[in-house]
């Protein structure tokens, strides 16, 4: 576990279940699961087209407040996600997350076909496609797509 901390018991439970892997809310449409029901209700959105929170510069719309708050900084050009490496910065924490493994070699997602590793789901993707083009279609394939790239 980490060292985290919270005010509340409901917000330690929710963030407890990062840790353990619980998703105990689901969706009726896709059968995905999340860790509370504020993250259900938000992946709902998808579903309704509901789009509550809009962007005081351009009026894009979005589903979440922090999709939203993460938009903003194209405006700004706020970037306060700092790598400890090489101080390159970021908009946002998932991009600093991806960059990270630049300097550990992490390669966390890999290709079912011919078991090359990749830093982030956008460059297997684009591999699995000129992958799969050059070998025959089977069910495994077609059931990894579903499963690991979607």
């Amino acid at each position: 576990m980490c060292n985290k901390t919270f005010n509340k018991k409901g917000i330690l439970r929710v963030h407890d279940r990062l840790h353990s892997g619980e998703h105990p809310y689901r969706c009726d449409v896709f059968k995905k699961t999340f860790i509370s029901s504020s993250c259900l209700k938000v992946h709902q959105r998808v579903h309704t087209r509901e789009c509550p929170y809009h962007c005081d510069v351009c009026n894009k719309a979005f589903t979440a407040a922090s999709s939203l708050k993460d938009h903003q900084r194209v405006h700004t050009g706020e970037r306060p996600y700092h790598c400890d490496v090489c101080s390159k910065t970021f908009s946002k924490r998932s991009y600093l997350k991806v960059h990270q493994r630049v300097h550990t070699g992490e390669r966390p997602y890999f290709c079912d076909v011919c078991s090359k590793k990749f830093r982030n789901k956008n460059d297997l993707k684009r591999h699995f496609r000129s992958c799969r083009n050059q070998r025959p279609l089977s069910h495994d394939i077609c059931k990894f797509i579903m499963i690991h790239v979607h």
